[in-house]
């Protein structure tokens, strides 16, 4: 049932539609990502979000000023351990500046009463950079 609920997530980050994307986080969510990562630099934002409303405004509005198009999430598992789930994926796109972006993710998903309560995202931070470096930073 926790994958699922992380499943159906993944379906509602797509819709960009900022109350139905707050609406599968507890109030106090977070999401943790590594500190100075591309995405954050280029977008101008903090790396730690607190809170669902932060977190869906990244999801909603921040993320699609920089991820503009044809963007594509192939899952290469999902492991569940009690209300952890761990989401392996790559995740390609075209960027703002036209230029193509694909890196590979590995999320760790905390859920609380069938909520998300945390995310702990990781991935490689010097391939992002790379395919980042002439995006950032965007304007808001």
């Amino acid at each position: 049932m926790t994958a699922e609920i992380v499943r159906q997530a993944w379906q509602t980050f797509s819709t960009r539609d900022r109350d139905r994307i707050a609406a599968v986080f507890t109030p106090d969510a977070e999401w943790l990502a590594p500190a100075g990562n591309a995405t954050a630099r280029a977008l101008d934002i903090t790396h730690h979000m607190i809170g669902r409303e932060q977190i869906a405004d990244f999801l909603a509005v921040d993320f699609p000023r920089l991820f503009t198009s044809d963007i594509a999430i192939t899952f290469r598992g999902f492991h569940t351990a009690g209300d952890t789930v761990i989401v392996e994926e790559t995740m390609t796109a075209t960027l703002a500046d036209g230029s193509h972006y694909a890196n590979d993710y590995c999320l760790v998903f905390e859920v609380h009463n069938g909520l998300i309560r945390r995310v702990r995202e990781y991935l490689d931070t010097a391939r992002g950079a790379s395919q980042l470096h002439a995006v950032a930073p965007l304007p808001k």
